[in-house]
C-alpha cells in the first residue's frame, strides 16, 4: 500500500456517518482512485490533485498551491487597480472600501485611500482572473465542471494606522452566502506579493471545515471594525492555527466554512491579494430569515438601499443572483 492510499484510510477514520466508511477496494488497493468515491466529502476525482493534496484538504479544508498566477498577468492586475484608485475607469456595482482609521482622517489620494475592491466583476480586465485556466482547473475539483463566479475582491490591506484596524476577525465565509451546498463551495485567494505575518498575511484553523456555521457579529475592538468585517461571536483564541507565508502569484484555495482571518499590517506598504469565491451552478438558494445570517441580510440591504437605491424588500439572494457570473459549463441553478 502506498503511503498517500495508507494516509487516506486513517483519515476516512474519521469522517462521519456514510461517507466515513472505506470500501473493501480501498484496504488493498495501491491508489486514491479505488477508494469509493462517497469516501471523499470535500473535493471530486477529476485527476488534477494528487492523493496527497486531496487528502491535505479533506484534513484541513484549505490547500496552498505555489506560482500559480503569473506575474505578468498580477502586474496587469494592480495597474487596473490604480487605475480605478485614480478614478480613470468606472466600474458599475463595484464597492469601494476605506479602512476605517483612514476614513476617520483626511482623504488620502489615490491607492493609499482604498482597502478594497468589491464585485468587481463588471471590470473586463479585474475579472479576468476568475477565468484563468489554471485557477479554474483547481476550483473544478471543488465545485464540478459548472462553475460561477459569485464573489470578487481586490485587498489592499493598508499599513496599520496604529488602532489594529487592519485585522480581520477570525470568520467563515458561508456567513456572507444564501446558497448551499458548502462543500460546492470554494475561495481562490492569490497573494500579489510577498504576504507573511509582518503585513497580515491569512490565519486559519485547520480542520474547522469540518464544523458547522458560527454566530456571527461585529467584535468589540477599542479602534473600531470595518464595515461587514464580521467575526466568530465565541471564536477561541487558543485553537492551533497556521500562518500562511505566500510569495507573489501563490494561490489558496479553502472551504466557505474553514475559520480563518488575517492579522494587523505592520509594515509601511500596502498588502495586495485577488480573490474569487466560485460555486457549483447547481448550488441552489436559501432563506436566511430566522437563521444566525439574518444579520448580514439587513445590513446588506441597507447598503444596497444606500448605494443602489434598491427596493427594501430586495433579500440576500437577489444581490446574489445579480453578482454572480457564470465562467465555465452552464448555469443550471444559480
Amino acid at each position: 500500500m502506498s503511503r498517500a492510499a495508507d494516509r487516506l484510510k486513517r483519515v476516512l477514520h474519521h469522517l462521519d456517518g456514510p461517507k466515513g466508511s472505506i470500501s473493501a477496494s480501498a484496504t488493498s488497493a495501491p491508489a486514491l482512485s479505488h477508494v469509493h468515491p462517497l469516501t471523499l466529502r470535500y473535493s471530486l476525482d477529476n485527476d488534477v490533485l494528487s492523493p496527497d493534496q486531496r487528502l491535505f484538504f479533506e484534513e484541513n479544508g484549505f490547500l496552498h498551491i505555489k506560482n500559480l498566477v503569473s506575474g505578468e498577468d498580477i502586474d496587469r492586475f494592480r495597474k487596473e487597480f490604480e487605475r480605478i484608485c485614480r478614478r480613470e475607469v468606472t466600474v458599475p456595482g463595484l464597492l469601494v472600501m476605506r479602512d476605517i482609521a483612514i476614513a476617520k482622517t483626511e482623504f488620502v489620494a489615490h491607492q493609499k485611500a482604498v482597502s478594497k475592491l468589491q464585485d468587481f466583476q463588471e471590470d473586463p480586465e479585474l475579472f479576468r482572473y476568475c477565468t484563468l485556466p489554471q485557477i479554474l482547473k483547481y476550483v473544478e475539483c471543488f465545485t464540478g465542471s459548472n462553475i460561477m463566479a459569485m464573489h470578487t475582491m481586490l485587498i489592499n490591506k493598508p499599513p496599520d494606522a496604529g488602532k489594529k484596524t487592519s485585522r480581520h476577525p477570525m470568520h467563515q465565509d458561508l456567513h456572507y452566502f444564501p446558497f448551499r451546498p458548502a462543500d460546492r463551495i470554494v475561495c481562490a485567494w492569490t497573494a500579489m506579493e510577498r504576504v507573511d505575518r509582518s503585513n497580515g498575511c491569512l490565519v486559519v484553523l485547520p480542520g474547522t471545515h469540518k464544523g458547522t456555521l458560527k454566530q456571527h457579529d461585529y467584535p468589540e475592538w477599542e479602534g473600531g471594525v470595518n464595515k461587514m468585517y464580521h467575526g466568530i461571536r465565541d471564536y477561541d483564541p487558543q485553537q492551533p492555527r497556521v500562518h500562511l507565508v505566500m510569495e507573489k502569484g501563490d494561490t489558496v484555495f479553502f472551504h466557505p466554512l474553514l475559520i480563518h482571518g488575517s492579522g494587523m499590517n505592520r509594515t509601511e506598504g500596502f498588502r495586495k491579494a485577488i480573490s474569487c469565491h466560485y460555486a457549483s451552478a447547481d448550488c441552489y438558494y436559501i432563506d436566511v430569515k430566522g437563521t444566525t445570517q439574518e444579520n448580514i441580510e439587513d445590513e446588506v440591504k441597507e447598503i444596497a438601499f444606500k448605494k443602489y437605491n434598491m427596493d427594501s424588500n430586495i433579500t440576500l439572494k437577489d444581490t446574489w443572483a445579480f453578482r454572480g457570473r457564470l465562467v465555465q459549463g452552464q448555469r443550471t441553478s444559480l
